[in-house]
């Protein structure tokens, strides 16, 4: 047995693995209306690319014109540090739920690939935890 195919079926022995296998995860969550939180969290995470990068190459310019490193050094990085901020702050609001729901999927389609039937089959994996070891015989 290769092991990536040992690899996978200590995987599929995993809790978040079996049941995204078990429930046949899909991609459902991203069919459903966005709300209010999703929209302002999405607001959020484009917001912190548009200020992020441009706002430290512009502090930069300004300090390299003006001799003045200083400026590009802490304006720089308080910028990018709020926009990184940012950033999280709108993943943990719009992303959390699309996170996992992709997570999931990919995660079932992954190791559907790689056990094939294998992983389908409920009795072929034995359980996770302690005692599950097979005694040598």
């Amino acid at each position: 047995m290769s092991i990536l195919k040992k690899m996978a079926h200590y995987f599929a022995r995993k809790s978040f693995c079996r049941q995204a296998i078990d429930e046949h995860a899909d991609l459902s969550a991203f069919k459903e209306k966005i709300t209010l939180p999703i929209i302002i969290g999405i607001i959020l995470t484009v917001l912190s690319y548009t200020i992020g990068l441009p706002t430290v190459v512009a502090f930069g310019a300004i300090a390299a014109s003006m001799n003045k490193p200083l400026i590009g050094i802490i304006g720089g990085l308080l910028l990018y540090g709020i926009s990184t901020l940012m950033f999280i702050i709108g993943m943990k609001i719009a992303g959390t739920k699309y996170f996992i729901a992709l997570n999931r999927w990919l995660t079932r389609i992954i190791l559907e690939k790689i056990l094939g039937d294998e992983a389908k089959a409920p009795y072929s994996l034995p359980p996770e935890g302690p005692g599950s070891e097979q005694p040598k015989g």
